[in-house]
């Protein structure tokens, strides 16, 4: 099995996670790492777990020339410049495979296309990570569900939802730099899973024709005077000048064009539940059937009393987002397969060796991207958009939303 050679531009928390799932992962190994911080880190994790002769180089230029294929995991405010350095040293002879992109592709359409059009000129392959429709337990559904769809029918609705208490860094909380709030971050994920259920099996992920959306965002915890300080404290984010929606709602109406049935996908993000950590909740109903995933639901539960708490160093070894180390807790011996990393590595380094695009490309993530925006803009306008409008699809094209301007005051507070 030929194995592929990996360098990581980032190295943070979506990295760190990236790596630990790459442990599960045959014929692929960790050769390098650019990033501005925690790349020593990164490179000794990588070494002390076996992926490989993991160095830190000085720029992106030299990293490629070391790798096969490399990953973004940077912060969405420098993807175009990243991927133009990227573009620029495939030019200059570094011979890479494939480009990797964490979600969100982008954070408006413009830079989604920017960015897919930056690959077509290397004429390069391309993955597009969303974790999520790579989950065992959404393939798993699927596949025990396929002879019952062929009888019965296919899904008709989807509901997706994504929550935890908040984000690590405080450009998460920039919507100037972020994109946006919690739809930017976490919406992308919820509408991908769901359209992608909703889709017969056996079709294209992108089958299905998005008919409307009908979106809600909201200030709910974080722009109260107590939270917004511990905000500002914490990340140097003032939410009483640029907020951004910790909360976010909407329904997609998707139609088959082979039969013209209507389906629809709801989603539901929020950046304020304080349980036990990050919660993922798919459900899919059907005629005659239905399947539902929980990622709250573990085989193994710890308890912890008072008393003992202070030896728990991290809350996190238990579950990412965790906010409580005592008391019972969730636990998840294996977060990066559960959320579907190892698939998604396991899928990019099979098409990349094979010389094509993985399953989910970067047009696939300029299509999320446009629904993304097209719930910002359909919150703003408090109305439904219809997505087969070629006007709105323009209007699309060139928008950046309030929220992502700075401006989410004038519709959050």
């Amino acid at each position: 099995m030929e194995t592929l050679k990996l360098g990581f531009i980032g190295a943070g928390f979506v990295a760190n996670f990236h790596a630990a799932a790459l442990k599960q992962v045959r014929a692929a190994e960790l050769v390098g790492v650019y990033a501005l911080k925690w790349a020593e880190e990164l490179a000794k994790f990588a070494k002390a777990n076996g992926l490989g002769d993991c160095k830190v180089y000085p720029n992106v230029a030299e990293l490629c020339k070391r790798c096969d294929a490399v990953a973004v995991f940077a912060p969405n405010f420098v993807r175009i410049e990243l991927v133009e350095q990227i573009v620029e040293a495939m030019k200059a002879g570094a011979e890479l495979r494939g480009i990797i992109c964490e979600k969100p592709l982008a954070r408006t359409v413009a830079e989604g296309r920017r960015l897919v059009a930056l690959a077509r000129e290397a004429k390069v392959a391309t993955a597009y990570f969303e974790n999520q429709i790579h989950m065992k337990a959404i393939r798993g559904a699927l596949a025990q569900l396929g002879p019952v769809q062929k009888s019965m029918g296919p899904i008709s609705l989807a509901r997706s939802a994504e929550e935890h208490a908040g984000p690590h860094e405080p450009w998460f909380w920039d919507p100037t730099r972020q994109g946006g709030g919690v739809l930017c971050d976490m919406g992308c994920h919820s509408i991908a899973a769901s359209w992608f259920v909703l889709t017969p099996i056996g079709k294209p992920v992108t089958f299905l024709e998005p008919v409307s959306i009908n979106a809600e965002t909201a200030l709910l915890k974080w722009g109260q005077p107590k939270y917004r300080q511990e905000l500002l404290d914490r990340t140097g984010v003032d939410y009483a000048q640029t907020p951004a929606e910790d909360f976010c709602t909407g329904i997609i109406t998707f139609r088959n064009p082979e039969t013209g049935q209507l389906v629809k996908a709801q989603f539901s993000n929020s950046w304020m539940y304080d349980k036990q950590g990050l919660r993922l909740l798919m459900e899919a109903l059907g005629p005659g059937y239905a399947f539902e995933v929980n990622s709250l639901r573990s085989p193994l539960e710890v308890f912890i009393s008072d008393s003992a708490a202070e030896a728990v160093a991290d809350a996190e070894t238990a579950l990412e987002k965790a906010t409580a180390s005592r008391g019972l807790l969730a636990v998840q011996p294996n977060e990066a397969d559960l959320y579907g990393y190892v698939d998604e590595l396991k899928d990019a380094r099979s098409a990349f060796v094979g010389g094509k695009d993985a399953f989910l490309n970067w047009e696939y993530g300029l299509e999320i991207t446009k629904l993304v925006q097209a719930g910002y803009l359909s919150a703003e306008r408090r109305k439904t958009l219809d997505l087969t409008d070629p006007a709105v699809q323009q209007e699309l094209d060139s928008y950046t939303s309030l929220i992502a301007q700075g401006k989410g005051a004038e519709i959050l507070m």
